[in-house]
C-alpha cells in the first residue's frame, strides 16, 4: 500500500510538471529546451518534478522577457520629449 501511495504522488508530481512545462509560452526554460525538461522530469523520478517546481517558486526564468520600462524612466522617451521640447521653443 505504501508503495502505492508513492507511486501516485510521483504521478501527481510529474503530471504537474509536465502540464506546466507545456502551458508556458517559451521553447526553452533555464537554459533547457522544452522537450529536456519533460524528459528529466519523467526519467528522474520526483528529484526531476521537484527541481522543476522549487525554479518556478524561485521565479528564475533564466530567459525572462525583458520588462518594458515606464516612459519617465526609458532614456529614448526622454530624449525625444527634449527634442519636442527644443522644437516647441524654436518655433
Amino acid at each position: 500500500m505504501r508503495y502505492l501511495l508513492l507511486f501516485g504522488l510521483y504521478i501527481v508530481l510529474a503530471a504537474y510538471a509536465v502540464t506546466d512545462v507545456l502551458n508556458r509560452g517559451k521553447q526553452e526554460y533555464f537554459g533547457l529546451h522544452r522537450t529536456a525538461w519533460i524528459a528529466i522530469i519523467i526519467l528522474a523520478p520526483y528529484l526531476g518534478a521537484l527541481i522543476w517546481i522549487g525554479l518556478q517558486m524561485r521565479g528564475r526564468g533564466g530567459t525572462s522577457e525583458p520588462r518594458q520600462k515606464a516612459p519617465d524612466d526609458d532614456p529614448d522617451y526622454l530624449r525625444w520629449l527634449r527634442q519636442q521640447e527644443r522644437r516647441k521653443n524654436d518655433d
